[in-house]
């Protein structure tokens, strides 16, 4: 419990840390910074719960926008037909698409490789057009969509207090709480299960794990998170329409999982701003060149791709794969004497090591048997599976 206690504190530290942060950054620029941080905030919840099944769970999911669609349009007709507050309406945007994953998690959990991969193509496709279904037009509002009514400021701000900075105060909100409750989830039992899960499905089911109950678990806190990801979507664009949710967001997910690194919450961060800002800023570059407006149109998606393509070449394991390892490589460079006192270097007398992501072990946890895992058990009997089944892997 000493334990829990401690990496409790220690996330709650980060996260008010991050909250402290995030208030000077939306007050020293303009709104539209403000809504661009939004934006980047409301991707970071979706792509974290994307990183809780892909990363951790080893399910590959090409449907995270339609999720995201569900929350939307959840949070729009609560906000229109029943007038609940800000924060009921974004609860039942979650709630409603973790109910959705239910569903989804119960068939994609019988699937593996490109099966799984065409059946959550094929959900990230058609549940976005039911919008234009004729019998549910009237509902859903077409391809126009919905309009929700922007957020008020509380009149204890002033009446000059900006929207925009509203709107992104409540999305990074909703990131920072969606980190904190995944790193407090994944960092535990969850967390190792999973793991157990995604390295080796035949030993972990001989451990006495329900492979297939941790798959639909994982997909219902990952359609959780994309279910408030849509809801703050709709709060920050005031719209629910299904343009904003075509198939190359589901796809953008993927990649920002991959690029900020595979398993790691911190990871999820930068892709989302990855996601958000080099387009911004390959768009001003393209305005600025003074070339053809034929080329100019085209140079944002090109010099995105260059971007892309050099970040995925630089740091094969993401950028908080390398962001690591250059941390680890300068710990090595410092003098003994002062290598405990560096950031991760460990507790005085107890070597430096390389603190590897959310799905890599670290170099202790290689060379020396998981305590949890060789004799421990958890409460619910299935802990220690990552151990024995290393010991069955051999």
């Amino acid at each position: 419990m000493g334990a829990f206690r401690l990496t409790l504190v220690r996330h709650l530290a980060g996260a008010a840390a991050g909250l402290i942060a995030l208030y000077v950054l939306t007050t020293s620029v303009g709104p539209y910074r403000d809504l661009q941080i939004a934006q980047a905030a409301y991707l970071t919840c979706a792509v974290a719960g994307l990183t809780v099944l892909t990363g951790l769970g080893g399910q590959i999911s090409l449907g995270h926008g339609a999720f995201m669609a569900v929350g939307a349009y959840t949070a729009a007709l609560v906000s229109a037909h029943w007038g609940w507050p800000l924060a009921a309406m974004l609860a039942a945007a979650a709630v409603v698409t973790a109910l959705a994953g239910v569903l989804v998690g119960a068939v994609a959990a019988r699937l593996q490789g490109p099966y799984l991969a065409g059946a959550t193509l094929a959900f990230a496709v058609g549940l976005p057009g039911l919008a234009n279904y004729s019998h549910l037009t009237g509902l859903l509002g077409g391809q126009n969509g919905l309009t929700v009514t922007p957020p008020v400021p509380p009149a204890a701000l002033g009446e000059t207090f900006p929207l925009e900075r509203w709107q992104a105060w409540i999305a990074c909100l909703g990131a920072v709480v969606t980190l904190f409750l995944l790193a407090n989830l994944t960092g535990g039992r969850f967390g190792r299960t999973l793991r157990a899960g995604r390295d080796d499905e035949i030993a972990a089911a001989l451990c006495g794990l329900r492979v297939a109950r941790l798959r639909i678990a994982a997909t219902v806190v990952s359609a959780a998170c994309a279910g408030l990801a849509g809801g703050l979507l709709a709060v920050v664009a005031t719209l629910a329409a299904p343009g904003a949710f075509p198939l190359t967001l589901s796809l953008q997910l993927i990649a920002a999982v991959i690029i900020g690194g595979l398993g790691t919450l911190p990871g999820a961060v930068w892709g989302a701003l990855i996601l958000v800002f080099v387009p911004s800023w390959a768009s001003d570059a393209a305005s600025s060149s003074g070339l053809s407006h034929d080329v100019a149109s085209n140079l944002p998606l090109a010099i995105y791709g260059l971007v892309l393509i050099a970040v995925t070449l630089a740091f094969p394991r993401g950028l908080q794969g390398g962001l690591r390892g250059i941390g680890g490589a300068a710990r090595r460079r410092l003098p003994p004497s002062l290598r405990r006192f560096a950031p991760g270097g460990g507790a005085p007398g107890v070597p430096a090591t390389h603190r590897g992501g959310a799905d890599e072990p670290t170099t202790d946890q290689a060379s020396a048997p998981d305590p949890e895992g060789a004799g421990g058990r958890d409460d619910d009997g299935g802990g220690g599976a990552g151990g024995r089944g290393e010991r069955l892997r051999r």
